[in-house]
């Protein structure tokens, strides 16, 4: 074997080194070697050691759960813990809604009446109240989109009633086999005691299996997805949160979730999402923030920075 000069080694060292390390997810069946297991495993730990570290800032509980869609990568942290969601739960009560117009039990142009007693109380969020105080009529369509989109707590109260109260948007969670999410009071209620937010929970992961069961359509029809994704990307809260370090023109489906404040302490500071990766694939994200005694842009930041992390290490892997 003819010898190899020492610069012509050093050269070939070089090289090696400057080449980038590709992780590859296998494709549905395959079974992955040895190698691929241990190179995803140190990814994983890498991450979860950089969400720790970005976590630690909110001085509270932070729980996150992340996976792509379509390739099952994933990294979590406290994903089973509760949290109690705020208005992370108009999610699901908008797709028991959605189920129900599917079904042709409610109409999306059907009027509904929306009163003074349906109003959350001054201090909750709610645009319905502050621009009709006399209360008015609205379409199911209008109250769908002043919950998604705005986050409205009297819209969103108004269309728990109309599916039939807690015990129907529970009974539709079940059926999709989704556990660790209760829902369980009204916006108002929530308004009125402060505990009651803590009784009205979901896990990081059960949040992410309610965004994959959205995303897959199940139990419901193609319009009824469409049309909650649209409100989702159309959310107007949180901007500074799951989106707010992502590159410009990033589609971004969220619901955010936000308590009050008491005695220094914010219980909640959430948004999930369903973020579209530059290659095509589709990010599901929770991250929760509780019990925090961080400023907000500090809890934001947070929630920010464990996004970007997380779609920059996902995002990178084919």
């Amino acid at each position: 074997m003819e010898r190899l000069s020492l610069p012509f080694v050093l050269v070939l060292i070089s090289l090696a080194s400057a080449c980038p390390r590709t992780i590859t997810t296998k494709s549905q069946g395959e079974k992955p070697n040895d190698d691929d297991q241990q190179i995803q495993a140190v990814e994983n730990l890498e991450l979860r050691n950089q969400i720790e570290q970005i976590a630690a800032a909110a001085k509270g509980r932070v729980g996150v759960a992340a996976v792509v869609l379509e390739t099952g990568a994933t990294v979590s942290l406290n994903s089973h813990d509760r949290f109690p969601m705020q208005s992370v739960y108009k999610l699901p009560i908008g797709m028991a809604v959605m189920k129900q117009v599917d079904a042709g039990k409610i109409k999306l142009d059907q009027r509904v009446s929306v009163t003074k007693k349906d109003f959350v109380r001054a201090g909750q969020h709610s645009p319905i109240r502050d621009k009709y105080p006399n209360g008015t009529e609205i379409t199911v369509n209008e109250l769908l989109r002043y919950a998604i989109s705005e986050s409205d707590g009297t819209a969103s109260d108004v269309l728990m009633k109309l599916a039939g109260g807690p015990g129907a948007i529970q009974a539709y969670l079940t059926e999709l086999k989704i556990t660790d999410l209760t829902v369980l009071n009204t916006e108002k209620e929530i308004g009125q005691d402060w505990e009651a937010q803590y009784r009205n929970w979901a896990s990081p992961e059960a949040a992410v299996a309610l965004l994959r069961a959205l995303y897959e359509r199940r139990g419901l029809s193609e319009s009824a997805h469409d049309l909650l994704l649209k409100f989702m990307i159309e959310s107007t809260p949180g901007p500074k949160r799951l989106k707010g370090l992502l590159p410009a023109g990033t589609i971004v489906a969220h619901k955010t979730g936000t308590s009050g404040t008491e005695n220094g302490i914010t219980a909640a500071t959430n948004d999930i999402g369903i973020i579209t990766l530059p290659n095509g694939k589709h990010l599901a994200i929770a991250v929760f923030v509780s019990d925090s005694p961080a400023d907000e842009a500090t809890r934001e930041d947070v929630i920010a920075k464990i996004a970007k992390a997380v779609w920059e290490k996902l995002g990178s892997l084919r």
